[in-house]
């Protein structure tokens, strides 16, 4: 195991940092995303740019976590790779609603 892993796994044990860390689990998903699928196509920054329009140091940004990109970008990324973006809400894991208006 790394030491950038065994470090981030002792910080996890702090309930805080795991908050914090758990809340930009979505920011991580999209970043992890944009990559797979720009590698899964066997595309690099450059050409991505090319196809994009996007400067290849913004696609850099994207990738590195260092900018927001928004659905309008995703969706030019997407386009660019020959994808369709989908977006999806899920139920988290934890909490099971209950319908307020259901009998009992």
């Amino acid at each position: 195991m790394s030491e950038w892993k065994i470090f981030l796994e002792e910080q996890l044990k702090n309930h805080e940092i795991r908050a914090e860390w758990d809340a930009l689990e979505p920011e991580f998903a999209i970043v992890q995303a944009i990559i797979d699928a720009r590698k899964n196509t066997g595309l690099t920054q450059k050409q991505l740019s090319k196809r994009t329009g996007i400067a290849q140091g913004d696609i850099s940004k994207l990738e590195a976590g260092d900018a927001n990109p928004t659905l309008k970008t995703l969706k030019r990324l997407a386009s660019a790779m020959n994808m369709i973006l989908k977006v999806e809400f899920l139920q988290h894991p934890v909490v099971k609603r209950q319908n307020p208006h259901k009998q009992l």
